[in-house]
């Protein structure tokens, strides 16, 4: 069985989520994505979170009616900072009676330029079959700064990387041997973003066809991210 993995906070999990893994397997051959939630990201703080609880319950609720796609709460489980190796680790040895070659790990570009700086970096790029997607720059609409996450521990740092005229951050991957052997995909750019998920719902906006049906109404039903507003329809 090939084997993907996919991480994030997921807070929300959306349809941009879904619809990156749903490319890996249709364009790449994966018969298997596992959505790892994470517990604390070593690279961010954390805005609005929902809770581990919240977020992992929204992960299956997303993931429950696609068999390919499976919800792994490992790094809640561990507790502590989510480490990515730790998780490949965990994985290999859960999935080794059935795992055919290595897993691998779907990583948008916004986080390629940092990733020399990952925990154990070299060892996970050797490790792992990195897959490389595109991540849509903005959102879906203005977003209040007090809803996005905060970069932290210098995991902003970029090596191998110019600016374009747009003052967007552009990553030679080839010149990173890092990435020798990745794999890039031409996933659907859906201009969607957990964070501006969580202003629209705060605020009382449209959002209910940027995340699965059961994720709207379990955030509405439990009143996740203060959305008192909201009204299901």
């Amino acid at each position: 069985m090939k084997i993907a993995v996919l991480g994030g906070s997921f807070n929300p999990i959306h349809i941009g989520h879904l619809a990156l893994a749903d490319e890996v397997c249709c364009a790449l051959g994966y018969d298997r994505i596992v959505f790892v939630p994470t517990f604390i990201p070593p690279h961010k703080t954390f805005s609005c979170d929902a809770g581990a609880a919240a977020r992992l319950e929204m992960a299956n609720l997303a993931c429950e009616d696609d068999g390919r796609f499976v919800v792994d709460s490992c790094e809640i489980d561990r507790g502590g900072t989510s480490y990515t190796f730790d998780t490949i680790s965990f994985l290999e040895e859960k999935y080794s009676d059935c795992l055919e070659g290595k897993i691998g790990l779907i990583i948008g570009d916004d986080l390629i330029p940092g990733f020399h700086l990952w925990h154990r970096a070299v060892e996970l790029s050797k490790r792992c079959q990195l897959i490389l997607a595109k991540r849509p720059q903005g959102g879906s609409g203005k977003t209040d700064s007090s809803h996005a996450n905060v970069d932290k521990g210098g995991y902003a740092s970029v090596v191998h990387s110019t600016v374009d005229g747009e003052g967007r951050t552009v990553f030679d991957v080839k010149s990173d041997s890092l990435f020798d052997g990745a794999l890039s995909i031409m996933n659907p750019e859906l201009v969607v973003s957990s964070t501006d998920i969580r202003d629209r719902v705060s605020s009382g906006r449209s959002f209910k066809y940027l995340v699965p049906e059961k994720v709207f109404k379990y955030i509405i039903g439990r009143n996740i991210y203060g959305n008192d507003k909201q009204r299901d329809f």
